[in-house]
């Protein structure tokens, strides 16, 4: 990507990686002259029906539960923009400005597609939002992830005519005074283009892709946190025999057992305890191929609904080039609400498994001359050492028990019965966003802990991909002689693993991982 181009939405489907190099270099977004033409035309439908006389639902009548109730053609600008006012109902905390971010540019995404029924004109509106900054504040609560994120969408709508808060380069302030300060000015609203704007998944989908983008990586910080956590309680190698994970092929074992034959490359730690007592690991060591790779593959079939999602239109109803405008559903979150339930659990596994491999690393233990202190520290009893970062991962880890109820499997009527099934989908992506802090949180805390742990093997040298990991954890922790203030520690540790840096180390020690 040239940093100084905008990125043009509509010639192909967007990836979730690309989203997230997009919001990460800043770039202005833009339509293709392809995208353009789908919208002019589409637009050029709703046009041509209304002025045939002809009754459409969301065009011309009322909404939901009003859907039979037609409205006359002289208020069909003020039918919209009351639908934008009356679901602008949006509670509870304040979306962050990256998701807010996405939603914007999913909405044109969706919209670029070409069977919404709404005016170029508008979708640039929408652009010059999201290339100048104004950020619509739009709250968590709300939607119902069925007909639609409504109340969101609202949200995120309303500066648009000049109502509502937005962020302007991080400032607060009313919608009207951020317009006039781009030199915009409110638009109004034609028939359709409430609907089309409030109508969708674009809150849900925003979430889900942050929360990918997010998940992605942690899936190979969970593999070097095992790593480091196997070399420092002398753990065995076996279990990641290829031969093992070829008899059981699940793509996401292989590729967790490959990443760990990596990192562990030229490990002298290992070899030092070949013929140690021990017998077996416990399962938090001997089955993280088997449980990261669980989580892997769930992952990776997420990513696949979600980046169909965001390539679809899903607003209701739709118009189809060859004249028609039809009713359906696609604005339902189910696929969406699955997706995060499922995410939600892979997350929260790969936090469960790191709480019990850190609870291990305080044990201690002696093999051959090397003595590994109990809670990872000398003198004990003056001090409590690692013992209470370990009881900060298993709150995060209990909670995610909690948070990992599914949303998607709850419903309830609204609409007056119209609709009478919904996702929920909007409650499973902010709690899948949790269920992230928290497992990120935990691996962070098991990664100081290794470390800490490592220094008490040295000289004794763990892996190439372990080292490097090692060494950039010691850029911004020291090894802990005594007690201190363990919550800066937890902190640095979890800006570390939420950072490119650790990965980075690790692979430019070894190569890539998968």
């Amino acid at each position: 990507m040239k940093p100084g181009t905008p990125f043009q939405l509509g010639d192909r489907p967007l990836d979730v990686a690309t989203a997230g190099e997009v919001l990460g270099s800043k770039r202005t977004i833009a339509l293709s002259p392809a995208a353009r033409d789908r919208i002019a035309a589409s637009r050029g439908v709703v046009e041509r029906l209304l002025a045939s006389g002809g009754v459409y639902y969301g065009i011309n009548t009322g909404f939901g539960a009003l859907a039979h109730q037609r409205v006359p053609a002289d208020s069909l600008v003020q039918l919209q923009e009351n639908l934008i006012l009356s679901h602008a109902v949006g509670v509870g905390d304040e979306v962050p400005a990256d998701i807010v971010r996405l939603m914007l540019l999913l909405k044109v995404n969706g919209l670029s597609q070409g069977l919404s029924g709404v005016r170029p004109f508008l979708v640039d509106r929408l652009l010059l939002l999201y290339n100048e900054d104004v950020l619509p504040v739009v709250f968590t609560q709300g939607s119902l992830g069925a007909s639609g994120d409504l109340a969101p969408l609202a949200h995120m709508t309303l500066p648009l005519l000049g109502l509502g808060e937005v962020m302007l380069k991080g400032k607060r302030m009313p919608a009207a005074e951020a317009l006039a300060a781009v030199e915009l000015k409110p638009i109004h609203l034609e028939s359709k283009e409430g609907l089309a704007l409030i109508n969708g998944t674009q809150f849900m989908s925003a979430y889900a892709v942050h929360a990918l983008l997010r998940i992605l990586p942690l899936l190979k910080t969970a593999d070097i946190a095992a790593a480091m956590t196997l070399e420092a309680t002398r753990g065995s190698a076996a279990p990641f025999d290829e031969r093992i994970h070829n008899a059981r092929p699940h793509e996401g074992q292989g590729r967790t057992a490959a990443n760990l034959r990596r990192l562990l490359t030229a490990s002298e730690i290992l070899p030092s305890h070949r013929n140690c007592p021990k017998v077996q690991d416990p399962y938090s060591l001997r089955c993280v191929p088997q449980v990261h790779g669980a989580s892997r593959d769930i992952v990776l079939q997420a990513l696949k609904t979600i980046e169909i999602e965001i390539n679809s239109a899903t607003d209701n109803p739709l118009v189809f080039p060859e004249g028609d405008i039809v009713s359906g559903g696609n604005f339902h979150g189910e696929p969406l609400a699955f997706a995060m339930d499922f995410l939600a659990v892979a997350v929260a596994e790969l936090a469960s498994i790191s709480e019990r491999r850190l609870y291990l690393l305080l044990g201690g233990d002696t093999v051959g001359d090397i003595k590994l202190p109990k809670l990872l520290m000398k003198d004990t009893g003056l001090n409590s050492g690692f013992m209470l970062p370990q009881y900060t991962a298993a709150a995060l880890v209990s909670e995610n028990k909690i948070l990992c109820h599914p949303a998607s499997v709850d419903s309830i009527p609204s609409s007056l019965g119209q609709e009478d099934h919904v996702s929920m989908g909007a409650t499973a992506a902010t709690k899948l966003i949790q269920v992230v802090r928290n497992a990120e949180t935990v691996l962070a805390i098991e990664v100081m802990s290794a470390a800490q742990a490592l220094d008490f093997i040295h000289p004794l040298k763990a892996g190439k991909g372990i080292e490097a990991a090692h060494r950039e954890v010691r850029k911004v922790i020291s090894f802990a002689e005594s007690d201190r203030l363990f919550h800066d520690d937890i902190q640095a540790s979890l800006a570390l693993v939420r950072s490119p840096a650790l990965i980075a180390a690790a692979e430019g020690a070894v190569g890539p991982l998968q």
